[in-house]
């Protein structure tokens, strides 16, 4: 089973993280200066762009898989009594708590995304079991397909339901969001069908080629959930590199690790990951943030909250 991903953004500023279970955590205040507290579970490798602890996605240790994608159409649950996280840290929340699908969707009764100070999001989320859903929150409520409902495991950026009816009326919609659905579903249906001779991975590197935005493609990223490992390839490195979560330690007494994706290397790279210190988290979020502040702009207080956030959680 594998997971393929475009990462479509406007910075490749990025790091690979390793993230270690038994580590006691206090979400960053939301704007409201609601905070949750948890004891991660489960190691996980994710990518990161806004600081470590805040990932744009990434897989965990029991092969739960979950990325991000911009959906417009979004709109998050109002203020309740569940405390709130934002949007980024509520992915790192689900790899360190979460082994399914179901785990995720139940924590909907425990914590919520933060309405406000945030960007428009749906998720994409898989699991070692086969199951996959989609996840998306709609006028104020959570909206999951699964199972029959997700007759398509893909997601882009239109609504699910939007673009699963235009699939089945193949109507030529000039959107372009649409468009890449669709392209994607064809070729996973001529798997299925068993037209392809080559690797799965390899045809998941495939779909993504043919899905690309050009420049606009920053990383494409394949998590062979099967194995527990993850290839990996960006726009100005675009040489595979490969990880496997059986090259490191997730025990909250090691060391975390961290790969900087913008610099040469191929095949297995384990080995070239660093100690994690806040100096690499500072200079990535940095950089992400300048680079993208006509999209989404974070504060110099903001900037420096992320950075400084992950130097603050210990083993419980």
């Amino acid at each position: 089973m594998v997971f393929g991903r475009n990462y479509d953004w406007i910075t490749d500023a990025g790091m690979v993280c390793t993230n270690l279970k038994g580590l006691s955590k206090t979400s960053m205040k939301t704007e409201n200066g609601e905070t949750i507290n948890w004891v991660s579970k489960y190691g996980s490798i994710t990518f990161n762009q806004y600081g470590k602890e805040f990932p744009t996605g990434g897989m965990n240790e029991k092969g739960l898989v979950v990325e991000l994608m911009w959906l417009d159409e979004t709109k998050y649950p109002a203020n309740d009594n569940r405390p709130a996280v934002g949007v980024l840290q509520w992915i790192q929340y689900q790899l360190d708590n979460c082994s399914t699908i179901e785990e995720v969707i139940a924590t909907d009764k425990k914590i919520r995304i933060s309405p406000t100070g945030t960007t428009p999001l749906h998720y994409l989320v898989a699991d070692a079991n086969g199951n996959a859903s989609a996840i998306e929150f709609l006028n104020g409520k959570m909206v999951v397909r699964k199972g029959s409902d997700l007759s398509l495991p893909v997601l882009t950026n239109s609504t699910y339901d939007e673009s699963v009816k235009s699939f089945r009326n193949s109507t030529p919609s000039g959107n372009n969001s649409l468009e890449r659905f669709n392209d994607a579903c064809k070729m996973i249906q001529q798997l299925n069908a068993g037209n392809t001779t080559k690797p799965v991975t390899d045809y998941a590197f495939d779909i993504l080629h043919e899905v690309s935005q050009g420049d606009y493609t920053k990383w494409s990223i394949v998590y062979d959930i099967t194995n527990k490992s993850i290839q990996f390839k960006t726009n100005r490195f675009k040489t595979i590199k490969t990880i496997s979560f059986s090259s490191f330690d997730f025990n909250c007494t090691a060391s975390a690790k961290v790969w900087d994706m913008n610099q040469v290397a191929s095949g297995k790279i384990e080995s070239l990951f660093v100690n994690f210190t806040q100096d690499i988290n500072k200079r990535v979020v940095e950089t992400a943030a300048k680079e993208s502040e006509r999209n989404v702009y974070i504060s110099l207080e903001n900037r420096e909250r992320l950075w400084r956030y992950a130097s603050a959680i210990n083993c419980q």
